[in-house]
């Protein structure tokens, strides 16, 4: 069987370590100069050099060759995810007094050592704190802040880093010269992104695409993982302000058809996204905010794909629709509401009086300033008044609510504008399909949120009850639809118009 390109071209000194030089110059150093530690914490992500250099120690502090297809009597390595008992750890500590058989120092390595229970971290404890002068331990894990402190404290901590992509590409270009794999450099800078730091995820996605002996290409690596045309990402991003609703259900549809999953489509449309918003100025503007925000969080909701789909078309129909423009005019809290009929008239009416006090007349000039002085007052406390019972909570007024909600929440408003709505006297009871949505709104920063636009645009102060709803849908006719970009459309709005009400 051939060997794994990862396994082939894993490092054999020190020295040979990329991305890491922090760490092996301090090793390096330690050793030339016989300032050993008697244990190492070696943490960080992984796939970026832990578990090699943790080997490769072993060998060079008993100034001996790696060849990891040999085992030596006193290097030991111990896998904490399936020797994770007390019982392991004490005969560990049973053993660790036995004077190495071959070499100065008996090297343990426990690898994912954070998997330890309690009791075996405890054994482990009484180890480290009292170790023979002929034992070694170096400590590996991707998950540092699951293990005790008194640990931490007892040993050498160094934190890996991952890998820079600049590094990443170097590395797989020298490989792939060396295999005589040919491959496109658009391509390798693919991989090498798509490894997420890691060497050995970046070297495995590398022999993957390497499979047969035609020239890899960025389609090509495209393909294998599942990922969208970047072509394709970028013409859903930058034509968001211009493009219809059809239209952009029928770019996602075709994407899923070719395998790509939600999961990988949010991240590169976030990760595009965001280069525009810093890059470009006419990207500079809080809605993509917020709707890099959305695209982001779309990945935790209960149905991503139906989340992403409704954050994109929500984004989308308030440019292409007049009727949405003008509902999601941009409102502050100190917009006011429209002034209501009434006020109109006393206005005028105010407007009256004014003009006629300002007349010449003998009958009253005696009394224009005490009247004046009188109606002044009067005139902010109505116009006060007015303003905060210019309208009702009810569900012609319910829109209104959402928008101010949309201006500043995004997120919070998706989920919103799900809610059956029942308005009481001094109750506003939203009900929800979906325990996730009721989760998310019954949250009581959220509801403080909720009542105090409800109170800035009202005037009233509201008791919200987040509830599951009761109603059972009844199942509606079958359609004959034209497209699947249509049904997809429909699962979101139920067959409505697009437009919000």
């Amino acid at each position: 069987m051939e060997q794994a390109l990862y396994r082939k071209y894993r490092p054999k000194k020190l020295q040979d370590i990329i991305g890491q030089e922090h760490i092996t110059t301090t090793l390096k150093n330690s050793i030339d100069s016989g300032s050993l530690s008697h244990a190492y914490l070696l943490t960080g992500p992984r796939g970026v050099g832990k578990t090699s250099i943790a080997r490769i120690l072993a060998h060079e502090i008993n100034k001996l060759d790696y060849d990891e297809t040999a085992n030596h009597l006193d290097i030991i390595e111990i896998d904490a995810a399936s020797n994770r008992r007390i019982d392991e750890i004490r005969e560990l500590r049973d053993k660790v007094n036995i004077l190495p058989s071959q070499v100065e120092y008996k090297v343990y390595i426990i690898d994912e050592v954070h998997m330890l229970t309690r009791e075996a971290f405890n054994a482990l404890l009484k180890t480290l704190e009292e170790p023979p002068k002929h034992a070694i331990f170096i400590l590996a894990t991707t998950e540092a802040h699951k293990l005790p402190d008194t640990i931490i404290s007892r040993t050498q901590h160094f934190t890996f880093k991952p890998i820079d992509d600049t590094d990443l590409y170097s590395h797989l270009k020298s490989i792939a010269k060396s295999e005589n794999i040919s491959i496109d450099d658009e391509a390798i800078k693919l991989i090498a992104s798509h490894g997420d730091g890691s060497f050995r995820d970046s070297i495995s996605l590398l022999d993957q695409t390497s499979t047969n002996n035609e020239t890899i290409t960025t389609e090509t690596v495209q393909l294998m993982l599942g990922l969208a045309p970047r072509k394709t990402i970028s013409q859903i991003i930058d034509s968001l302000k211009t493009t219809d609703p059809k239209e952009l259900i029928e770019k996602l549809t075709d994407l899923r058809e070719r395998g790509v999953q939600t999961g990988v489509l949010s991240k590169q449309l976030s990760e595009h996204l965001r280069s525009n918003i810093i890059n470009d100025t006419k990207f500079r503007d809080q809605k993509y905010l917020r709707l890099l925000e959305a695209i982001i969080n779309s990945s935790g909701s209960v149905n991503p794909e139906r989340q992403l789909e409704i954050e994109l078309l929500d984004f989308v129909i308030s440019f292409s629709s007049p009727q949405q423009k003008s509902v999601t005019k941009p409102i502050s809290d100190n917009t006011s509401i429209p002034k209501a009929p009434k006020k109109v008239e006393q206005e005028k009416e105010q407007k009256k009086v004014a003009s006629s006090l300002t007349k010449p007349n003998p009958t009253n000039i005696h009394n224009t300033k005490n009247i004046v002085l009188k109606d002044q007052p009067k005139e902010k406390t109505q116009s006060k008044e007015a303003d905060e019972t210019d309208i009702q909570l009810n569900s012609e007024s319910w829109p209104v609510i959402l928008t101010a909600v949309k201006q500043k929440y995004n997120t919070l408003y998706g989920v919103l504008r799900m809610a059956d709505t029942t308005f009481e006297e001094d109750k506003l009871i939203l009900s929800f399909k979906f325990p996730f949505h009721k989760k998310k709104i019954d949250d009581s920063k959220n509801k403080t949120i909720i009542s105090d636009l409800i109170k800035n645009k009202t005037g009233q102060d509201m008791e919200i009850i987040v509830q599951l709803t009761n109603k059972v849908e009844t199942p509606k006719p079958a359609v004959v639809t034209k497209s699947k970009a249509i049904s997809n459309v429909s699962d979101i709005f139920g067959g409505a118009e697009l437009l919000e009400s």
